[in-house]
């Protein structure tokens, strides 16, 4: 496919290297939890995994917990899928990230957008994307919200409506939260979010060391 413009000259094609490489496409998605202040350690983490390439969808919500600068890749956010797509000949930027990646990874996921997927509701680019998934790629999700949210008979059934779907959980954890409550609702920590990454890695015989 021919690289297009903007947000980003020549994605998603990739210029090929002198030297062979096994590249992994990895679209980070992130929602408004306030586990998204780990955002940026968990892009440093993954990004030591060689031969990885990592993109973010960013919520709207999400941009209150980190800051843009500190997002060493390409960061995408609403406002480029609509300042992308111009006429009928433009590409669509939810499509290309579909086709781009090889492995979604959506960290941290809230109660409001786990009820969105849960329910097919596509209404923001994160959504779009999901909604298109190629269902035979991987797409991790990490569950994080209060606890008092998370222990609504709800969030139950609708974790189970991802996993029906062919979505993997890396399940929240007991902590003291943010909040002040402690209990479980706690997104996964970051290793053990990259070692999910890095088994999937391994299962494709893709290298996980330097």
């Amino acid at each position: 496919m021919e690289p297009f413009s903007p947000p980003e000259p020549g994605f998603p094609a990739e210029k090929s290297s002198s030297m062979p490489q096994k590249t992994f496409r990895v679209l980070v998605g992130v929602t408004g939890s306030v586990a998204a202040l780990k955002l940026p350690l968990l892009i440093t983490e993954l990004l030591k995994i060689p031969g990885l390439e990592v993109k973010v969808v960013t919520t709207e919500r999400a941009k209150h917990f980190y800051r843009a600068q500190e997002i060493p890749v390409t960061l995408y956010s609403d406002e480029d899928e609509w300042q992308l797509w111009k006429g009928r000949s433009d590409p669509v930027l939810h499509i290309e990230l579909r086709r781009w990646a090889d492995l979604m990874l959506v960290a941290p996921l809230d109660a409001n957008t786990l009820a969105k997927l849960a329910n097919g509701i596509c209404d923001n680019l994160l959504t779009c994307v999901i909604r298109a998934w190629d269902l035979s790629k991987p797409l991790l999700f990490c569950p994080a919200m209060n606890t008092a949210m998370w222990e609504h008979p709800i969030t139950a059934q609708q974790v189970e409506q991802l996993k029906g779907f062919g979505y993997t959980e890396i399940p929240c954890v007991v902590k003291k939260l943010v909040c002040g409550d402690e209990g479980r609702g706690a997104m996964a920590e970051v290793w053990t979010i990259v070692e999910n990454v890095k088994r999937i890695l391994e299962e494709r015989d893709l290298p996980t060391q330097s």
